[in-house]
C-alpha cells in the first residue's frame, strides 16, 4: 500500500520520500515503482518518464523533518500508529499534515496524545492503489476542517476520487459492505443454496462483479473476517455485524483463501454453477396487477420479464383478497402464483393463498440479467415449480431452485446493503452521494446502495426488511429509521432527491 501511495504521488508529479522500518525494504521499494511505471508507459496508459521520477528512499524519520505532508501505511495496530506519529511529530514541522492510510482505525484515537491532533487525518486510499479511483478522508474529532480540506485537494489532484466521511467504524465502505458478505453466510449456514449458485446469483442477477464467496477467497478469509470482528466489537456486538461462524472455522483451519491454496473453494477454482434443468415454459399466463386510478392496468413487476420470455398475459382482477399481498402476481396454467420477492417467504404467501406459490427473486435490471433465483413454498407440486422456472428460462437466464428462505439472495442482500447505507446517511457520517460513490468506486458495486434503494422504491425495501425482520426476530435486519420515516413520507423514489428530511418546518402541524 505504501509503495502504491508514493508511486500514485510521483507520477502526479510531487517530490516523494519513502521510509521503512525493515533495511532496504524502502530503496526496494523505489525500484519496484520505477519498474511498474516503466511497464505502464510501455502498455501505454502512462506518458511519464520513469527516470525522472522525483522519488527517494530515505532510512529514518528524521529526513522527513522538511514534508509538507506524511501518509503512514504501517500495520493495522493502534498503539504502533500512535508510535510512529509521535515520532513524526518530534521531527516535522508545526503545520505539516499527518496522514494515515488506515482502513479500520479512528483518526480521533490515533491523533490521542499528539500535540496538534487537529492536524491528524484519514486517507484511506484502496489497494491496488494505483488502479484504484477512490479515496476516503476521514476526519477526527480534533480534525481541523483546513486540514481534511487540503487532504482532499491533494487526493484529488492524483487523480483520485475523493469522499469524505466521519470517524466511524469502518468509514464508509467497510461499514456499509458488510451484508455482501453477511447475507452470502446466513444462506450458506442455512443451507439455502450451495456457495457456487449464490456467487453466480448475485453476479448474473444482481450485477456484482464478483460473487461474495470469490470475493473473500480473494481477500483472504483472515482479512475479511478481521475487518468483519472489528466493525461488529467496534458497534458494540450489534448483530448487523455479527461474524459468520462457517468463516471463523475456515480461518482456525487455515483455509483462508487463494493464498493458502483453498478457501470456501479448492485450489482449481469453484465447481460449476447448478442452475435448474431445461423446463418448458407456459405459453399463456394470467397478470393479477393494479388499476391506476384512471382505471388502467399497470405492468406489474415481472412484465419485463415476462415480455423477455414472450409469453402471453392475460389480465385478471385484483379483489380484496389480493390486499397486502404482492402486486403483480403471476397466476400459471397449474393454478399456482409467481410473485416477485418482497421479503415475505413463498410458505407463508401459500398459506395466504391457500395454492402453490413460487417466488422469484429480484434482478438489477430485467433486461440484461443473465440468472434469478426461486423458491417453491413447502408442498408446491414439482408441476408448478417446472412451469415458473421454464416461463424464467424462456427469458434467458439461469434459473437457480434454493429453499424457501426469505428474501432469498439479491432482494435481501441489497436490501441490507441500503439499510446501512441509511443508517450512515442518518448518522452523517458521509453525504448521500459521497455513499454511493464510495460503494461502486471502493467495492464495485453495480449501483451505489441508495440509489438501488431509490430504484426499487423505498417501500419495497422497507417491506423486505419488515420481513426478515420478523421472520429472524434477531435484531439482525431491523430497518433503519430513516428508511421508516422516508417511506411515510414519501421520499426518496425520484431520481436526485434525499432520503434525508428537509431542513426545518412551518411551526403548523
Amino acid at each position: 500500500m505504501g509503495a502504491g501511495i508514493a508511486q500514485v504521488a510521483a507520477v502526479a508529479g510531487r517530490t516523494v520520500l519513502i521510509a521503512d522500518a525493515v533495511p532496504g525494504a524502502a530503496a526496494r521499494a523505489v525500484d519496484g515503482i520505477r519498474e511498474r511505471v516503466k511497464a505502464q508507459v510501455a502498455r501505454g496508459r502512462l506518458t511519464v518518464d520513469p527516470d525522472a521520477l522525483d522519488i527517494t528512499a530515505v532510512d529514518t524519520a528524521d529526513s522527513l523533518a522538511d514534508c509538507a505532508v506524511v501518509i503512514e501505511a504501517v500495520i493495522e495496530d493502534l498503539a504502533v500508529k500512535r508510535a510512529l506519529f509521535a515520532e513524526l511529530e518530534a521531527v516535522v514541522a508545526d503545520d505539516t499534515i499527518l496522514a494515515s492510510n488506515t482502513s479500520s482505525i479512528s483518526p480521533t484515537a490515533l491523533a490521542a496524545g499528539l500535540a496538534h491532533p487537529e492536524r491528524l487525518v484519514g486517507l484511506h486510499f484502496f489497494n491496488p492503489v494505483p488502479a484504484m479511483k477512490l479515496v476516503e478522508v476521514i476526519s477526527g474529532l480534533a480534525t481541523a476542517p483546513a486540514v481534511a480540506a487540503a487532504a482532499a485537494d491533494l487526493a484529488t489532484a492524483w487523480g483520485k476520487t475523493v469522499v469524505r466521511s466521519t470517524a466511524t467504524p469502518g468509514f464508509i465502505v467497510n461499514r456499509i459492505a458488510r451484508p455482501f458478505y453477511a447475507e452470502a453466510w446466513r444462506l450458506y449456514e442455512e443451507h439455502a443454496a450451495v456457495p457456487q449458485n449464490i456467487d453466480a446469483v448475485l453476479t448474473g442477477g444482481g450485477g456484482f462483479r464478483m460473487g461474495p464467496f470469490a470475493l473473500m477467497d480473494l481477500i483472504g478469509h483472515d482479512v475479511n473476517e478481521a475487518v468483519t470482528r472489528s466493525v461488529w466489537a467496534a458497534f458494540g456486538y450489534d448483530p448487523r455485524f455479527a461474524p459468520a461462524l462457517a468463516q471463523r472455522a475456515l480461518v482456525e483451519a487455515g483455509w483462508l483463501g487463494r493464498k493458502a491454496g483453498r478457501g470456501v473453494y479448492p485450489a482449481d477454482g469453484a465447481p460449476a454453477p447448478t442452475p435448474a434443468q431445461p423446463a418448458v415454459s407456459p405459453k399463456v399466463v394470467i397478470e393479477h396487477a393494479s388499476r391506476t386510478d384512471d382505471g388502467e392496468r399497470e405492468p406489474g413487476p415481472l412484465r419485463a420479464l415476462l415480455d423477455r420470455a414472450g409469453v402471453a398475459t392475460v389480465s385478471g382482477d385484483r379483489d380484496d383478497t389480493f390486499a397486502g399481498l404482492p402486486d403483480g402476481l403471476i397466476e400459471l396454467p397449474s393454478g399456482a402464483f409467481l410473485a416477485q420477492c418482497e421479503g415475505a417467504t413463498a410458505t407463508s404467501l401459500s398459506a395466504a393463498f391457500e395454492r402453490p406459490v413460487i417466488v422469484a427473486d429480484r434482478v438489477l435490471d430485467p433486461a440484461s440479467a443473465r440468472a434469478i433465483a426461486i423458491a417453491p413454498s413447502d408442498g408446491c407440486p414439482p408441476a408448478a415449480l417446472a412451469e415458473a422456472t421454464g416461463l424464467l428460462q424462456a427469458a434467458g437466464l439461469d434459473v437457480y431452485v434454493i429453499e424457501d428462505t426469505p428474501g432469498l439472495i439479491v432482494a435481501r442482500t441489497v436490501a441490507m446493503l441500503a439499510n446501512l447505507a441509511a443508517d450512515a446517511l442518518a448518522g452523517r457520517v458521509a453525504s448521500e452521494p459521497d455513499i454511493d460513490t464510495a460503494m461502486r468506486l471502493g467495492v464495485n458495486y453495480p449501483l451505489g446502495p441508495l440509489a438501488w434503494a431509490r430504484q426499487w422504491g423505498i417501500g419495497p425495501v422497507l417491506r423486505i426488511l419488515d420481513s426478515l425482520d420478523n421472520w429472524y426476530r434477531d435484531g439482525h435486519y431491523r430497518p433503519s429509521p430513516l428508511l421508516r420515516r422516508a417511506a411515510l413520507a414519501q421520499r426518496g423514489p425520484a431520481a436526485g432527491e434525499s432520503l434525508l428530511p428537509r431542513q426545518g418546518h412551518s411551526g403548523r402541524y
